[in-house]
């Protein structure tokens, strides 16, 4: 799902971009945990892209809801990530898994922002020597 919120040139809208990722949480499907979760990411081109989390009987084939947003980012047109904001049941910042922290780098990069639980940081404070695209040339 793509929406549009926002120039790319302007500020950061976090409230808007937590209200997104609090109504998309709404829609997740988490019948094993009860444990839902919503994400929404700013793209460079002013589109806004929702995630949910999905989980499965078989507990190794759910998907996070950052995944979901990684999907929309591309299924929408592409682009990168330039703002994320991930929150649980209650519509509280969360901080993303490893893995979803992985998907968002190579999505956003070393400054593409997070709300976290502490505030707002960078991927690069994320997630500190990331493994990407230039790792592999060098293999």
């Amino acid at each position: 799902m793509a929406l549009g919120i926002t120039g790319a040139d302007d500020p950061i809208d976090w409230d808007a971009l937590t209200r997104y990722a609090t109504e998309v949480m709404g829609r997740a499907y988490a019948p094993y945990s009860s444990y839902r979760v919503g994400a929404a990411g700013l793209v460079e081109d002013g589109r806004v892209v929702l995630g949910c989390n999905v989980e499965n009987a078989s507990y190794g084939v759910a998907l996070c809801a950052e995944c979901g947003l990684v999907s929309a980012l591309h299924s929408t047109g592409g682009g990168r990530l330039l703002a994320v904001v991930c929150v649980d049941g209650k519509g509280t910042a969360i901080m993303p898994c490893g893995r979803c922290r992985q998907l968002l780098w190579e999505n956003g990069g070393p400054t593409m922002q997070l709300m976290t639980p502490k505030g707002v940081k960078t991927m690069a404070d994320v997630l500190p020597d990331a493994f990407s695209a230039e790792d592999l040339a060098t293999a």
